[in-house]
């Protein structure tokens, strides 16, 4: 690539790009090139002038040789890179406000009057003809106090006022469309999220690759509890698959072979073998967009009421049209309370400070579902934990493997990571991990494995049944022995570490001692909480109660409840919600996900299973628990700044009404500053909530 290096000082640069001109697709691949390339921090492409400014840490050399080697062609950029990619949506709404502008003004300066007033008439059916259409549909609306307005207008010979209004009013709707799309654009880049890795099906065998390298017509398969990485045909095998997220049923949907599967979409029970058609991109976004854009039961309860109100005030401003003129048998006073209404600024500045306040929550690696999950999170004065990858850390390790058998350490710590590693969990991943460190290798040499949820895994090797989990389902469900001379040697395991235990043909064959260290972030993130309005806060947890007591110490919560299932989480959350409590549950697992469902806001951490970030209302993919506070006090600003904005527009359009019933404005003047008050709100709502401090 041939470019021109027109300013430049230590750690930045703007170029030139040598080219006749450049395409919002090629303007957007360069960006996405140099965005993922080592030490570039910041770019901005500029397509209109083919510049480039490049913000960069390193080698200067390093960065002018990229440069030159660097080709369109050879870059490959996800699709939904470029589709959200916004760069085409701006330039196309810039060019319109561009085009309104020089039509109005140029049209006064060039067109004579008497064809002006023409095409002003044309212009006003449009807008005489949506307040008609409202009248008929029986509602009283925004656009009948527009054609009101504007009827008024003609019907006095008033062409200039009538022009005026028409013109501002197209400037509002183009302004409007633009932010609300770009917000809308915005949220969705930041939230669409790439499946990394997948299970590639080979002659060989199964293979781990990244996502990246499939192409259509590859084979996958997709465990349970694990999320549908592509759309495409099953070829082998049946689940059930949890479809809401696509399609809104609220039951799990049964797919086997020559049936079809969606992207997104949830394995609840049974495993896939899947033919791709269409690999990874478009399908996600679409999704998030539609959820977006579609998501009126996702909006807070005080954005649904700011719009219901703003809809019931259209009739009050016709009233106190009419009163107006009545009162004062002035025309151009009642026309300046036509021209300001309240419901506009209501519609727009609610849904872009919620629009807003999820893009900035993502920022903080926070991923929110809608509007109405943060005013519950602000709302919320009850949390329950999760103990084990939540509060404590989501990679435990494996302390030491303990042999209750004649095998060694080694090959137990094999077979155990053999059977682990199709089930996304922390303490399954501590295993996986373990025997990686040792070098041991574990290829698929055993029967179909068997995931039970909250209890462990089955499978059968070598004819022999080998069972893996806690010690309720090892000992109490499958009844399991330990062979008497090992007795001891049970009772000598160290104290501090949670059991994971191995058993061949109902006998104990080995303990895997999994240290599980808490957070350190933990306890102070608990008393943070406590400090903006959580006043209760619960650990949950299926281990034992020795290991709950030692952590819910440490971290300082309320209560805890030792060795419950994933139905009892459930059920507490369920029984605090009736009591009136707003709830939140914090969780990683699959048997979280009963009871992230049944709270009122749903966390995920989303270092955890597949299917509790997919349930969940929120996740978030930070390496520690102070996003957690983040969130709730981005949650908090939130409701502040809707009710601020709610009074801000109250007060301004009632000013502006006295004004104007007094005399002291125009309606032009009263529409120019109604609109302007109306994207002003909008503006200063979509700024941040949380300073860089906080």
């Amino acid at each position: 690539m041939k470019f021109i290096i027109k300013h430049e000082i230590p750690g930045r640069m703007r170029i030139h790009i040598v080219q006749k001109r450049m395409s919002y697709e090629q303007a957007d691949t360069l960006q996405y090139f140099l965005l993922n390339t080592p030490n570039v921090e910041d770019v901005k492409v500029y397509e209109r002038t083919a510049d480039v400014a490049i913000r960069y840490t390193g080698s200067r050399a390093n960065l002018i040789q990229l440069l030159k080697q660097f080709q369109y062609e050879s870059v490959v950029v996800p699709e939904a890179i470029l589709e959200s990619s916004g760069r085409e949506m701006n330039a196309k709404y810039q060019e319109k406000l561009m085009t309104k502008v020089l039509m109005r003004v140029g049209g006064k300066l060039l067109i004579p009057e008497p064809v002006r007033t023409i095409w002003i008439g044309i212009q006003a059916v449009k807008y005489i003809c949506e307040g008609m259409k409202s009248l008929r549909s029986r509602k009283l609306e925004v656009a009948v106090l527009d054609a009101t307005a504007i009827a008024v207008s003609l019907a006095r010979g008033d062409m200039k006022t009538a022009g005026s209004v028409m013109f501002l009013l197209g400037i509002g709707e183009i302004l409007e469309e633009w932010t609300h799309k770009k917000s809308v654009k915005d949220l969705a880049r930041s939230m669409s999220l790439d499946i990394t890795q997948v299970w590639l099906i080979r002659e060989e065998g199964e293979v781990l690759i990244p996502a990246k390298q499939i192409q259509p017509g590859d084979e996958v398969r997709v465990h349970m509890g694990n999320v549908i990485p592509f759309d495409g045909i099953v070829t082998e095998g049946e689940a059930m698959v949890n479809q809401s997220s696509m399609t809104g049923e609220s039951a799990p949907v049964k797919k086997e072979v020559h049936g079809y599967v969606y992207a997104g979409t949830v394995i609840e029970e049974g495993e896939l073998s899947i033919r791709v058609k269409e690999v990874m991109g478009s399908t996600r976004f679409e999704k998030i967009v539609a959820m977006i854009e579609e998501s009126e039961k996702l909006k807070s309860g005080l954005e649904s009421k700011a719009e219901h109100l703003a809809d019931k005030l259209v009739p009050y401003t016709l009233v106190g049209t009419m009163l107006t003129w009545l009162l004062t048998r002035d025309i151009t006073k009642a026309l300046a309370v036509l021209m300001v209404d309240f419901s506009c600024a209501l519609k727009l500045a609610m849904p872009l400070s919620v629009l807003s306040a999820i893009r900035e929550a993502r920022m903080h690696s926070i991923t929110v579902k809608g509007g109405k999950y943060m005013e519950a999170i602000a709302e919320a004065t009850t949390i329950v934990f999760d103990k084990t990858g939540t509060l404590t850390k989501a990679c435990p390790t494996v302390k030491e493997v303990v042999s209750f058998c004649e095998m060694e350490e080694k090959e137990l710590l094999r077979i155990a990571a053999c059977l682990e590693e199709h089930f996304p969990h922390s303490m399954a991943k501590a295993v996986v991990d373990a025997a990686k460190k040792q070098g041991l290798e574990h290829e698929e040499m055993h029967s179909k494995v068997e995931y039970i949820v909250a209890h462990g895994i089955s499978s059968t090797l070598d004819e022999k049944r080998i069972i893996i989990g806690s010690h309720h389902f090892v000992f109490e469900d499958e009844g399991c022995e330990i062979l008497e001379e090992y007795q001891e040697k049970l009772a000598k395991l160290p104290v501090e570490c949670s059991y994971l235990y191995l058993a061949i043909e109902k006998k104990l064959a080995a303990v895997i001692c999994i240290e599980d260290p808490v957070r350190e972030e933990a306890a102070e993130v608990i008393a943070e909480l406590r400090k903006i309005g959580i006043n209760r806060i619960v650990m949950m947890t299926g281990d034992s109660e020795r290991a709950a007591l030692t952590v819910a110490k440490r971290v300082g919560v309320d209560e805890y409840y030792s060795e419950v299932l994933p139905e009892d989480k459930a059920r507490f959350v369920e029984k605090e919600r009736g009591k009136g409590n707003t709830v939140i549950m914090i969780g990683d697992g699959i048997n979280d996900s009963p009871a992230l469902s049944a709270a009122n806001v749903g966390i995920a951490i989303s270092d955890g299973a597949e299917i509790a970030r997919e349930i969940a209302d929120v996740t978030i993919s930070a390496d520690h628990l102070y996003e957690i506070v983040t969130l709730k006090k981005l949650s908090n600003y939130l409701m502040k700044r809707i009710q601020k904005n709610y009074h801000s527009i109250v007060g301004i359009n009632a000013t502006l009404i006295l004004l104007g019933v007094g005399g002291m404005i125009q309606p032009t003047t009263s529409a120019l500053l109604h609109n302007t008050s109306t994207l002003a709100i909008s503006l200063l709502g979509m700024q941040n909530l949380l300073s860089e401090e906080e």
